[in-house]
């Protein structure tokens, strides 16, 4: 089996320690540790922690495409189901992901750029307007973004809401019954 990219090693541990402690426990110094490389070295990849927090986002942009990915590859799986399989996963497997995320992105010196890379990571709007171009919306611009904005509030209320300390189950039922309503039949697009 090839060695894992030390530059992957590196962005995985600092959303760990994300998830964990919010941004500040992000440093070249705790990284180095929480992988058990000797000092520096961290730094000698990502020079700055403005490079190391832009790395680690591009990092969690490619670790949610690849898991959305293996979600449509299901086949034949309704809209609905693959978006609460995915958001299932992402609160159950990919906990720390949506912890890192949210740590990362109430940074106030957050660059812009890696902000904009943050705040698309987990959902796509071109796939959300595919979708709901699919579904027949009159405005599917305005449904993919009301779409995406319910699921970013699913995403805050099952890891800091009422619904934190919900199982697997729980979290499939919740994200289903959240959602029913957008797939409804005989929906109605909003105003």
């Amino acid at each position: 089996m090839p060695r894992p990219d030390r530059r992957q090693l590196i962005t995985d541990a600092a959303l760990e320690l994300a998830a964990a402690g919010g941004t500040h426990a992000i440093t070249h110094l705790a990284v180095d540790r929480h992988l058990d490389l000797p000092k520096g070295s961290t730094s000698y990849y990502f020079r700055t922690r403005e490079d190391l927090i832009a790395a680690t986002a591009d990092r969690l942009l490619i670790r949610s495409r690849a898991a959305f990915e293996r979600d449509l590859a299901i086949g034949d799986a309704s809209p609905d189901r693959v978006i609460r399989d995915y958001m299932t996963t992402l609160l159950t497997e990919r906990r720390t992901d949506a912890l890192a995320r949210q740590a990362l992105l109430l940074d106030a010196a957050l660059p812009t750029e890696t902000g904009d890379i943050l705040a698309r990571c987990l959902f796509s709007t071109d796939a959300a307007i595919a979708l709901m171009t699919g579904r027949g919306s009159t405005d599917p611009q305005a449904d993919a973004d009301r779409l995406i904005t319910l699921l970013e509030g699913a995403v805050f209320a099952v890891t800091h809401g009422l619904h934190r300390k919900s199982d697997a189950d729980h979290i499939a039922e919740f994200i289903g019954n959240l959602i029913a309503p957008l797939f409804a039949e005989n929906r109605t697009p909003a105003p």
